[in-house]
């Protein structure tokens, strides 16, 4: 017994001190290279021909050590705080708008109701020209944002051009405090029907809250008997959020996600603690390839538990969790910290960043393993949220992919709703709005090319450099009149996508984004197919592998 016990102190002592051995390493080497790198950063500084900008230098080194490992572990500056914020607290000092790049011009997307933005008569399509004397163009787009948003009571100067005019407006704003709402649509839909549509945005920390208030409300005016939960194109945030999202659908006491880090004593498990607001009621979660993180989170958990059907298209595949960690009083680190596994056991990150990268070791990997759900139907990892029934928002074509591509539908209801008035829109028939955008589409014929098009211009431009005969130059040019015309019967044969997308554009330039969305419900081929699932019990219970 003795032996035995020496025996045993002895290998704890031998494992210990390989440990620290070990971790001394770790130090030695640590301490070894940071050494190198003041030695190099202080010579540099010194001796440089030019004058360094010592800051931006260690950033810009930095940044550069951290682009070795993944996207999402970054450095977080004064100029990113602020989107930090807008996850963690829901809320930031700004106007009410959403900016982005459309046709190289910077523009504003969307307006939130409310706030200064729209109060002063700010609009869907204006080109941002100036910001507080800053000129605003593509190449400096990620500095607009930041310099627009700012602490509530101060004020901005905004110019901006509105319907391609040369003439500048020009608006002075007071920031004020924008509270971002995590469900962005509730309500009953069909409005005749006892089902529930939510649209979910993001998970800032209010969003479970938000949930609960909605449907209190929801009950009030009757009974609920089917939810649809929209996570499409929500990339995700706070993981907290995502619990707190899934209590509501989920029975207590079941296990939501868990979260392992580098050792194995780092797992933490994460279940619903709490009754839920929906018991029985049938569900069905919309995701698409936009949906991350979070969504995923919350998709995972309802499909391994089969509390409902996950519809759409394959998520994007984020299995990562970040933890911030302040650096300086300016400057904090966001940096990997976990991978998240869904309730039976899966990882759903697409992307191994230890592949080919000699910063990373190699980590284990789970998609060869098989996954079951509690009803025991077989779901995969290793590359997102597979959706139980696959189904395309719309039949997608190359020529409709680059319309949108191309802005070209936002440029026609920036054009049309310049010349007509609300009155003029609402008598307006759609024959006549398609009719007109065509002309639009014929007075900007380089703006819209299906690929083999713009191949064809590639291979005449390039023949005219090399001086080619003349002849097979006129035969190709012959060739692309003949594919602009095809292109124009591929307009027509796409007419009622086409329309569809230009109606919601329209609608949200005439009244506001949430009318908008209820305009593109109506033409939604995901939520059709869900409503149809939800009205069938046998195909619903199928696909569950629910028992009788």
């Amino acid at each position: 017994m003795k032996i035995k016990i020496i025996s045993l102190s002895f290998i704890a002592f031998l494992l210990l001190g390989f440990s620290l051995v070990n971790k001394s390493d770790i130090y030695y080497e640590i301490s070894k290279n940071l050494d190198i790198f003041a030695k190099i950063y202080k010579e540099i500084s010194f001796n440089y021909v030019d004058e360094i900008n010592s800051t931006e230098f260690i950033k810009s080194g930095i940044r550069g050590m951290l682009e070795k490992l993944d996207p999402y572990t970054v450095l977080i500056d004064e100029s990113k705080k602020s989107d930090i914020d807008i996850i963690t607290n829901g809320k930031y000092g700004g106007i009410g708008v959403s900016i982005g790049v459309l046709n190289n011009r910077v523009k504003i997307t969307e307006i939130m109701d409310g706030y200064p933005a729209q109060r002063q008569g700010l609009r869907v399509g204006d080109i941002i020209y100036e910001v507080d004397g800053f000129p605003v163009s593509v190449e400096n787009y990620d500095e607009v944002s930041p310099r627009v948003k700012g602490e509530p009571g101060t004020q901005l100067e905004i110019k901006i051009l509105r319907n391609n005019q040369n003439d500048t407006l020009t608006f002075k704003l007071i920031r004020e405090e924008i509270l971002v709402k995590s469900l962005y649509y509730y309500g009953f839909y069909p409005p005749n029907s006892n089902n529930v549509y939510l649209k979910l945005n993001s998970f800032t920390k209010t969003a479970g809250a938000e949930i609960q208030s909605a449907i209190r409300k929801l009950r009030n005016e009757k009974e609920i008997h089917s939810i649809i939960l929209d996570l499409r194109g929500n990339p995700g945030g706070l993981l907290e959020s995502a619990i707190e999202v899934s209590d509501k659908f989920l029975q207590k006491n079941l296990l939501i996600v868990s979260t392992r880090g580098k050792d194995e004593s780092s797992e933490k498990k994460y279940f619903s603690n709490e009754e839920p607001l929906f018991k029985s009621e049938k569900l069905i979660v919309l995701i698409n390839e936009n949906s991350a993180s979070a969504s995923e989170i919350i998709a995972g958990a309802i499909q391994d538990h089969d509390r409902g059907i996950i519809l759409g298209t394959q998520s994007f595949g984020k299995g990562l969790v970040q933890t911030i960690t302040p650096i300086t009083n300016e400057i904090s680190l966001k940096i990997t910290t976990a991978k998240y596994y869904t309730p039976s056991g899966r990882c759903i990150q697409k992307i191994d960043y230890s592949k080919n990268n000699k910063v990373i070791k190699g980590l284990d990997s789970d998609s060869n393993s098989d996954f079951f759900t509690d009803n025991n139907r077989k779901v995969f990892s290793a590359g997102g949220i597979s959706p139980d029934t696959l189904v395309e928002s719309y039949l997608k074509n190359n020529l409709v992919e680059e319309l949108l591509a191309q802005g070209l539908i936002f440029e026609f209801v920036d054009e049309y709703s310049s010349e007509n008035t609300l009155t003029e829109f609402e008598k307006d028939n759609e024959k006549n709005i398609f009719n007109k955008f065509l002309t639009f589409v014929s007075n900007n014929p380089e703006k819209i090319r299906i690929e083999s098009s713009k191949k064809l211009n590639e291979l005449i431009t390039q023949m005219k450099k090399d001086s080619l005969n003349e002849t097979y130059i006129q035969e190709l040019l012959n060739l692309k009149k003949r594919l602009d015309s095809y292109t124009s019967s591929l307009l027509e044969k796409n007419k009622s996508v086409i329309l569809s997308l230009i109606k919601i554009e329209l609608v949200r330039r005439y009244f506001d984004s949430k009318k908008s969305l209820e305009e593109s419900l109506k033409s939604d081929n995901q939520i059709a197919t869900a409503l149809k699932l939800i009205s069938n019990e046998n195909i619903y219970s199928q696909i569950l592998n629910k028992k009788n």
